[in-house]
């Protein structure tokens, strides 16, 4: 791991990059690894460290690509990769064709991971030499329950480094400073589909309107967000600092014209501010 100046060395991270370079290189053997890669911070590190584990020839970034992924997301990821010095593969899934995803239930993410890890393991693992698949679990997910894609990897005996050495999203972040990397501070960036509540249809359509407005609303300047799709009506999640500006002109304005360019007609703002797994962790913590 070559350390930066800038950020304090934590002994306790420095443990467990070692335990992770060392885990993927006793797992991979004379093959290739795969990384299922998004871009985010978690797969950034990992492929980060797979690269210094392995070398950038025995490492290949798989990004899987369908309407779930925003292009600004893609871009960014293929950006991540060069920065690390990857090669990154795209893969297109077809998880829209299977109607247990599309029905939208608390178990979505499991028939995408599910999608994601069979597509690698039919299209890529022979053409490549992947003898192993991995992907970005941190030890906070594990401790999750609105995480079921961990299923599909169990399943696929995909490798979650990261969770086994210990490395919660704080040291994550953390190492990724230390690594340099582009995403190291990148805000969390769920995908499209989870904007939709559970049990209501996952289409292209929503997805794209989703795609739409949230881009738009970066390009006035705010970053941290989500617009979750009621029908007619946007919901917006913003950072609780924000809320202010975004009630006054003139940036109210030109948030109500960008949400309704993406073909909603209402437009409300959420008060509780950003809210991770918002749809999902009430329907899996009752009881």
């Amino acid at each position: 791991m070559e350390l930066g100046q800038a950020v304090p060395v934590d002994p306790q991270d420095v443990a467990a990059v070692d335990a992770v370079l060392v885990a993927l290189r006793a797992a991979v053997g004379p093959g290739r690894l795969g990384v299922a890669f998004s871009g985010g911070v978690d797969s950034s590190v990992l492929l980060a460290l797979a690269v210094r584990a392995l070398g950038p020839t025995g490492v290949v970034a798989v990004l899987g690509v369908s309407p779930s992924l925003a292009q600004e997301e893609r871009v960014a990821a293929h950006e991540v990769a060069r920065a690390v010095g990857a090669p990154v593969v795209e893969v297109r899934t077809a998880e829209g064709d299977n109607p247990d995803y599309r029905r939208n239930g608390p178990d979505r993410c499991y028939f995408c991971k599910d999608e994601l890890f069979a597509t690698i393991d039919r299209e890529l693992a022979t053409a490549h030499g992947l003898s192993v698949v991995a992907y970005g679990e941190n030890a906070d997910d594990t401790r999750r329950p609105d995480r079921p894609g961990a299923r599909a990897a169990t399943e696929h005996a995909v490798l979650r480094p990261l969770a086994d050495a210990g490395m919660d999203k704080a040291a994550v972040r953390r190492v990724a400073r230390r690594l340099g990397l582009p995403s190291a501070d990148k805000p969390a960036a769920p995908c499209l589909a989870s904007r939709i509540p559970h049990q209501q249809e996952v289409t292209p359509q929503k997805l794209a309107q989703v795609e739409a407005a949230e881009a738009e609303l970066r390009r006035l300047g705010l970053g941290d967000l989500r617009v979750r799709h009621h029908g007619d009506v946007a919901r917006l999640e913003l950072p609780l600092e924000q809320i202010t500006a975004i009630v006054a002109e003139p940036l109210r304005g030109e948030v109500l014209r960008s949400v309704r360019s993406a073909g909603f007609q209402f437009v409300a703002l959420d008060l509780a501010g950003i809210q991770s797994g918002a749809f999902t962790l009430p329907l899996v913590t009752r009881g």
